[in-house]
């Protein structure tokens, strides 16, 4: 278990994040399309999970933007958005947004991702929904950065990501 806070408040997360240096485990998430995508889907590519509440809050939207915007000109780098918003609400976004460069996927069926990567909170008034992390994974998905932005208001470390890139 993880805390984080909300507003100043406590509140705690189902578990922790995978290490760096440690094997990102798998997950089933649905896409746009209704589809199952997996980490295995990417398998030989950099990763970047971006994981956050929900696309339809100002800090959460503006995250979506920037690691697409800041990850435009990376043709070797998967950007996989994530939450347990519903696959309509990330192909709404995007498309008004003009998100091409990233993957969406939803943990609203089987809550994997949740589980595997210890990002749900368990209380406070977003119970239920994810915590707002960053990782950042290898080509061998060995993960190279891992953020649980300690406070869900604030936005992750754009930059410390990217640089796990390289």
């Amino acid at each position: 278990m993880s805390q984080i806070t909300f507003k100043g408040n406590p509140v705690n997360t189902n578990g922790s994040l995978p290490a760096v240096g440690s094997a990102a485990p798998d997950f089933s998430l649905v896409d746009t399309s209704l589809g199952t995508v997996s980490l295995a889907d990417f398998k030989g590519k950099k990763v970047v999970l971006n994981i956050f509440p929900s696309v339809d809050t100002g800090v959460c939207a503006l995250q979506l933007k920037t690691f697409s915007q800041k990850l435009a000109d990376r043709d070797d780098v998967v950007l996989l958005f994530t939450s347990l918003d519903l696959p309509f609400a990330f192909g709404r976004f995007c498309g008004a947004e003009g998100i091409e460069n990233a993957v969406t996927a939803s943990d609203f069926r089987e809550q994997s991702f949740a589980k595997n990567y210890g990002i749900q909170m368990t209380d406070g008034p977003l119970a239920g929904l994810y915590a707002r992390a960053t990782l950042v994974l290898d080509e061998s998905h060995t993960v190279q950065h891992a953020e649980l932005v300690p406070e869900i208001a604030q936005e992750p470390d754009y930059d410390a990501a990217i640089a796990a890139l390289k």
